[in-house]
This record gives structure tokens, C-alpha cells and sequence, in this order.
């Protein structure tokens, strides 16, 4: 059996001719709960509203608004960056997700709709916003300043290749600059 958080909204409870509201802002200890999950430093102003509305006969559709305000590691220099976010969630909710496959099968495939989830017998507004916020994190943070250093790497006794090295058209305006230039000098004769 599987536990159902306190935000959870039994489906078969839910109103099928009008939407569900809902305002989710967690306390203090939700907070450092889902920041220690995410691997945050800190998470603050955490908000997400939103309505749970029918969509078709079988379908629920959850949109809302999340707003947050998060604090990672710089992933240059690991000193703390401060980012608020601002993003708009669609989860639909459906009992047959396309392309499903048994469940004897090992694989499953991933549906192209993004926003598709598999129905159950509730829909946790708490669960898509801890879903929706790590999604949106930012992947590399970095701190105003923060710059990587060049690192060099390679055999003893040989030259490392640099990041200018990767660039292999990077001094073709200097080299077609230096060949106008030559062209220059020349007395416009050929031989």
C-alpha cells in the first residue's frame, strides 16, 4: 500500500464540473526537508497555486504557478548563489499513457508529451511542485565573476593543447588579414 501525503486529492473526490484550487506554501520544516532533497543550501518564498479541473471524460489537468527562491553552490567556486524562480506547471493526468507498455516489459517508453502523467487515485499538488522545482533549477550556477581556469592536461614532455587549440577557425581572419597584407607589398606583378 502506498502512503498518501496530506496534499494528496483523492480523484474520485474531486468535482467533475468545476475546478479544484489549490495554494501550497510549505513551512519551515517542509522547506529544509525539500532543499536537503534537492541538495539546495537554502530554499525560501516557496508558492505554488494552481486548480485541478477535469479534461475529458477520464483526464485531469493541474496548471499553476510556482515561485521560489532558491540557493545553490556556485559550480565554479561553491560560494552560495541565489536564484528565484518563476514557472508556470501543466501536469495532465491520464489512466493510459500512449505507447505503454506491459508490465512484464522492463523498458518503458517515455511519452513525447512531456506533460503527461500516469493517473492513480490521487493527484499530490506537493509532489508536482517538488517535481516542477527541481526541473527548473539552474544545472550550473554560477557566482557574478566566476570563471573557470584553463586547465592543461598532457604527456610529460609535450604541449598541452588549450582551448584556442579546439577552435580550429578561430585565426583564419588573422591569417586572411596577413595574406591581404602580403599581397600588398608585392608590385601587383605576377610571374
Amino acid at each position: 500500500m502506498t502512503e498518501t501525503s496530506a496534499t494528496a486529492l483523492r480523484v474520485s473526490a474531486l468535482p467533475k464540473t468545476a475546478p479544484t484550487p489549490f495554494s501550497l506554501t510549505p513551512e519551515a520544516a517542509e522547506l529544509t526537508g525539500l532543499a536537503e532533497m534537492l541538495d539546495l543550501k537554502a530554499l525560501r518564498k516557496v508558492v505554488f497555486k494552481g486548480e485541478i479541473r477535469p479534461a475529458g471524460k477520464r483526464d485531469w489537468l493541474l496548471t499553476g504557478h510556482l515561485g521560489a527562491t532558491v540557493v545553490q553552490p556556485c559550480s565554479v567556486t561553491l560560494a552560495p548563489v541565489t536564484t528565484r524562480i518563476e514557472e508556470d506547471v501543466t501536469r495532465r493526468f491520464t489512466p493510459h499513457l500512449p505507447d505503454e507498455t506491459s508490465a512484464e516489459s522492463e523498458e518503458v517508453e517515455m511519452p513525447e508529451d512531456e506533460t503527461l502523467e500516469k493517473l492513480g487515485s490521487h493527484i499530490d499538488p506537493a509532489a508536482v511542485m517538488a517535481e516542477a522545482l527541481a526541473l527548473s533549477l539552474p544545472l550550473y550556477p554560477r557566482a557574478d565573476g566566476a570563471e573557470m581556469d584553463q586547465q592543461e592536461f598532457t604527456e610529460p614532455g609535450k604541449t598541452a593543447m588549450t582551448d584556442e587549440d579546439t577552435k580550429p577557425l578561430a585565426g583564419l581572419a588573422d591569417l586572411l588579414a596577413a595574406r591581404r597584407n602580403d599581397g600588398d607589398d608585392s608590385d601587383g606583378s605576377k610571374s
